[in-house]
């Protein structure tokens, strides 16, 4: 047959490379409307809820139940399910309708209900609804810092001109497992030289990450993962029990924590029970909101590929997020997993989040090329700093990161290569010479370091976790190698460990080692000329981008 030369073109655009499905409700493939998503209904005796969207406390499974006696305002149920939802919703963008308001209302909705507010609003609703229910004020971002060598030295230099940039927050995690120790101490230092404050975490198992914690080694966890059906949270070793339980143990450390949750998982594991997606993410949320987490991290995260696949699913995708500040919790938005082939198709579905804003608008951005992450390959990456600033400053939209000059960029990258080297040489680990320390300074990604000798390492990360050593002996190493400045912003990190108060919802620290949080900077938007708003120092920070002309030279 002869082909036009248009559709040839169209059919070989980035684009059509994704991959996309009809919607089958019956295997879940469905992103926001199932024909057999319950109906809301809720029944309250003798102060417990008896009934819960269709199903009588006798049939309930374990996130039915623990969602029941945990998750709901049981005072607030039956009134607030006598609301009706498209009054709901109406709330939510309504800008003489205060956040505190909305989420008293909420607090006795039931999950159905919550999706059946969630489907009346169109995409545009819904990031104005964020704009105003996102926990904290000032909207924030959190970066990837991995390598594929697990080369310490280069996670410290990234981490450093991660937090230069002004990421609040920096998660590694490793490809080999016992390169952990080294890779949680080289993020700790780095992130440090950067920015103080800046908030870090090795998502590894479960055990190791909650040693590395305890150890003062990292200061959040976020990987506690919940599903949105019994067999796929059996089928996680897990229930909403077990999970509680180990977010007991993280903050009773002074560890933030935030839960991990996201549409597509259970259709992915083969266990959806027919129902829609977002219906199975707000089971996710209940529960996260009834096991104490302060916050999540949401947004189909590592399952986009499966919620991007179906009609509506990027509008999905926002509505989970909101669905997150509704239960005021706070929303690290996802946009760290690269789901599509098309340039246009990921900056769209990022938008979503960064027009209005959310706690973290990436719960990953790649801050080193996607090759070396290890987390799978972030919607943006090292390469796109200049194209996210440029954004910012096209919208006068406050996306959580600044312009930096490569002198800047030269000097953190070195310092953080230059501590690492001497925490090393202090504590007895392998060595870190001044050729790998000169690498990583001017090095795009790992292609342009320097191999480690990874069985020495790893016996000494052995050694290292044998020998008991902790934040203080970092802090120590540290001042005694001439690092004091760095050293003195370690221990700040250790004691606000002890304070505890990074752990209120949606907290992060400024470089003054003050608190922001949803508690004690909360969002007071209701329209035009309230809220945060990008203007004065944050604004003119916002506006110099690299490669200005300069109206002075003229």
């Amino acid at each position: 047959m002869k082909r036009s030369k248009r559709i040839e073109k169209l059919d070989a655009r980035p684009v059509n490379k994704d991959g996309f499905i009809r919607e089958w409700p019956e295997m879940g493939f469905i992103a926001m409307k199932s024909p057999y998503d319950p109906k809301p209904s809720v029944k309250v005796e003798n102060g417990k809820i008896t009934e819960l969207d269709g199903k009588k406390r006798e049939d309930f499974d374990f996130m039915d139940q623990f969602i029941a006696d945990y998750a709901i305002r049981v005072d607030r149920a039956e009134a607030s399910m006598a609301v009706p939802s498209l009054d709901i919703a109406k709330m939510i963008v309504d800008i003489h309708v205060p956040r505190k308001q909305i989420l008293e209302v909420v607090s006795g909705i039931t999950p159905a209900k919550m999706c059946e507010v969630i489907n009346y609003l169109n995409v545009v609703e819904m990031m104005m609804g964020m704009q105003k229910m996102r926990a904290r004020k000032v909207p924030g971002n959190q970066a990837h810092i991995t390598n594929l060598k697990d080369d310490p030295v280069q996670i410290a230099a990234d981490a450093a001109e991660g937090a230069l940039r002004g990421f609040a927050e920096e998660e590694t995690t490793t490809g080999i497992a016992r390169y952990a120790p080294f890779n949680a101490i080289a993020l700790l230092i780095g992130s440090q030289v950067g920015r103080k404050g800046v908030l870090t975490q090795c998502a590894v198992e479960e055990a190791t990450e909650l040693e590395l914690g305890i150890r003062g080694l990292t200061t959040y966890a976020e990987t506690l993962s919940v599903y949105g059906t019994e067999k796929v949270f059996i089928d996680g070793d897990d229930t909403p029990y077990s999970k509680a339980f180990l977010n007991a143990a993280y903050a009773s450390r002074g560890l933030k924590v935030r839960f991990t949750s996201g549409s597509g998982s259970e259709v992915l594991m083969g266990s959806s029970e027919q129902k829609s997606m977002l219906y199975l993410e707000c089971r996710c949320l209940y529960v996260t909101k009834g096991a104490g987490s302060q916050g999540i991290q949401n947004g189909s995260v590592s399952c986009i590929g499966v919620t991007a696949s179906v009609p509506a699913g990027i509008r999905e995708v926002i509505g989970e997020n909101l669905v997150a500040a509704l239960l005021g919790l706070e929303c690290a938005s996802s946009n760290d997993q690269s789901f599509s082939n098309s340039d246009m198709r990921r900056t769209a579905r990022t938008m979503l989040q960064f027009m209005p804003g959310t706690d973290f608008i990436f719960s990953g951005y790649a801050a080193e090329p996607n090759y070396d992450n290890m987390f799978a390959g972030s919607n943006f990456d090292a390469e796109d700093f200049d194209d996210y600033n440029v954004l910012q400053r096209d919208m006068q939209v406050d996306g959580g990161l600044r312009p930096v000059t490569e002198e800047e960029v030269i000097r953190v990258r070195r310092e953080a290569g230059k501590a690492v080297q001497a925490v090393f040489k202090y504590l007895g680990l392998t060595e870190v010479t001044d050729e790998q320390v000169e690498a990583v300074t001017y090095a795009h990604g790992s292609k342009d370091t320097l191999k480690r000798d990874v069985a020495s390492d790893l016996m000494a990360a052995d050694d290292l976790m044998k020998r008991g050593i902790t934040g203080v002996d970092v802090v120590r190493a540290l001042a005694e190698s001439g690092f004091t400045d760095l050293a003195e912003s370690i221990l700040e990190m250790l004691k606000q460990r002890v304070v505890g108060d990074y752990m209120h919802t949606a907290a992060i620290l400024d470089e003054h080692f003050q608190v922001l949080s949803g508690v004690n900077t909360p969002n007071d938007y209701l329209g035009p000329g309230t809220g945060y708003r990008v203007d004065g120092k944050r604004w003119e920070e916002i506006k110099e981008i690299p490669h200005l002309i300069d109206p002075n030279n003229f």
